[in-house]
């Protein structure tokens, strides 16, 4: 658990499952205009909170209530014999961004990340959302020289 004065950043658990859901479907619409099935998400973000393997969740609590979060997957690289971890879905209530949140909540996973050697920390962001890479930025991630290449199947 980490304490950012205002903000209490920790594992999400079973009763964050709505508030994540929804911050995925705000999230979507509005860095991708992409519209997403609350029920499909909620689906989604349950069967990682029963399942570790499949993401563990990272949340910001603000008097009480989750105000951020974000997801945590695990890559396994054999050409350094560590783990790799991956930051995903990515949310800040608006009126929560600019004061500290993801800051906080990325300094808990650096903290996690150290204590379980885990060896880089990575994320993707979509091409045209330069605010969240001036953030990543900011707090001293750099782009790397890899480009992401994906086909639906």
């Amino acid at each position: 658990m980490t304490n950012n004065s205002k903000y209490l950043i920790e594992k999400g658990n079973s009763a964050d499952i709505e508030a994540i859901a929804h911050f995925q479907v705000e999230m979507a619409m509005e860095s991708e205009g992409t519209s997403l099935s609350l029920e499909r998400v909620t689906r989604g973000v349950t069967m990682a909170m029963d399942d570790e393997a499949k993401g563990q969740y990272i949340v910001a609590r603000c008097e009480g209530k989750v105000v951020g979060s974000l997801m945590l997957t695990r890559e396994w690289s054999d050409w350094n014999c560590q783990w790799y971890w991956w930051i995903q879905s990515v949310y800040v209530e608006p009126r929560h961004r600019g004061k500290g949140v993801y800051r906080a909540m990325y300094e808990r996973v650096k903290q996690m990340a150290r204590n379980e050697n885990v060896s880089q920390v990575r994320l993707y962001v979509d091409k045209t959302n330069n605010t969240a890479q001036q953030a990543y930025q900011h707090l001293g991630m750099g782009e790397t020289h890899y480009l992401m290449y994906e086909e639906e199947i």
